[in-house]
């Protein structure tokens, strides 16, 4: 789980419900269904119009990245790649088949079979980061669909308030419902500004974040492939991989 991000959106939003309170307003007086409707209904509308489904899909679906990580620890992968020099170095390459049956992270299953297989190192490089580069574009595709709707919310906001002003202008001989209609000129103003800004940027910037690590951790995974399949010894391999953790770690 990552904390990080559940206190970010927890602190974000209670700081603007805090400043709310200390300026003598009340909750009930941010709570607007028909804004929340114009905002979230139409910047979701947005969001699905401008990317195709199998893209908006995933978008939605890795939501769930934001606050839980769905990446091997970097020491097991660390570790998986060790192993499988120290057993290439025993039995040979060809040693490595046994290992192939078990493994279940796609990455790596190809990854390993690419050693078992593999004509060259130069081979195994460019089958591997070209694998590498197309789930990293499809990580980014996905980040982007938050960062559209991102910039949709404000303009929907202000959408939203220009129709919470028609609303007034129509009934300005009936003081009551001009309280109504100025409510959802503001909060719906609010509501885009805030979604955007404390939620689907953020979102968008932690997605692309996931990605550009996920990245670097397949990169890491491919260094020691190759290092593997040029003979190197394990000591060799682990001194190769642990620069990453610095970064990674």
């Amino acid at each position: 789980m990552d904390l990080l991000s559940i206190v970010g959106i927890v602190l974000a939003f209670l700081a603007v419900l805090g400043g709310n309170f200390l300026e003598g307003g009340t909750l009930s007086a941010l709570l607007n269904y028909p804004a929340a409707l114009i905002v979230l209904g139409g910047t979701f509308a947005a969001g699905a119009l401008q990317t195709s489904g199998n893209v908006f899909k995933r978008a939605m679906n890795n939501l769930y990245l934001v606050f839980f990580s769905s990446s091997l620890p970097v020491e097991f992968m660390q570790a998986k790649v060790l192993e499988w020099a120290r057993v290439a170095r025993k039995d040979g390459l060809i040693g490595l088949e046994n290992l192939a049956d078990k493994e279940k992270e796609s990455f790596l299953l190809i990854a390993i079979n690419l050693i078992i297989d593999g004509t060259s190192t130069q081979h195994i490089r460019q089958q591997l980061e070209l694998e590498s580069h197309l789930i990293e574009q499809d990580e980014v595709d996905a980040a982007k669909v938050y960062e559209s709707m991102g910039g949709y919310a404000p303009t929907i906001g202000i959408i939203g308030a220009v129709m919470g002003l028609i609303q007034v202008m129509g009934n300005l001989k009936d003081p009551s419902l001009l309280g109504s209609g100025i409510a959802l000129a503001f909060v719906a103003t609010i509501y885009g500004v805030a979604l955007a800004n404390l939620f689907l940027l953020p979102v968008a910037s932690k997605l692309r974040y996931r990605a550009r690590r996920e990245a670097l951790l397949r990169q890491m995974v491919i260094d020691g492939v190759c290092s593997i399949f040029e003979g190197d010894s394990a000591r060799i391999i682990s001194n190769k991989l642990s620069a990453y953790q610095r970064v990674l770690g």
